[in-house]
């Protein structure tokens, strides 16, 4: 599957546009790392375990949106985008979402 950030497919020609794709994770802090990270707040530094977490969150979404858009018989996603809210305390959610669209070589 093509991911692009961009609203076209250089060297391709969008041939139907299939519409929104999307997928989402929510993502809760392990006590242990929540600890972690209040020390670091304190002293500075990066925060790993919720860096990994964030990483994790962000391949999931992206998967799932994937998946929507190949069920849905696109090829390509244009426009693509990655968002994330705190749902609650300890928890956020990551969105990944963008325009599914079928693509074909120029001739």
């Amino acid at each position: 599957m093509l991911i692009l950030t961009i609203d076209n497919v250089p060297g391709k020609k969008i041939t139907k546009v299939v519409g929104l794709v999307k997928g989402s994770t929510i993502r809760a802090k392990h006590i242990g790392k929540d600890i972690g990270a209040g020390f670091k707040q304190l002293v500075g530094g990066e925060l790993t375990g919720y860096d990994e977490m964030m990483t994790e969150a962000r391949k999931i979404a992206i998967s799932r949106m994937v998946e929507d858009a190949t069920n849905q018989g696109a090829n390509a996603i244009i426009g693509f985008r990655l968002t994330s809210a705190a749902v609650m305390q300890g928890a956020a959610e990551m969105l990944a979402y963008g325009t599914a669209v079928v693509v074909e070589d120029n001739e």
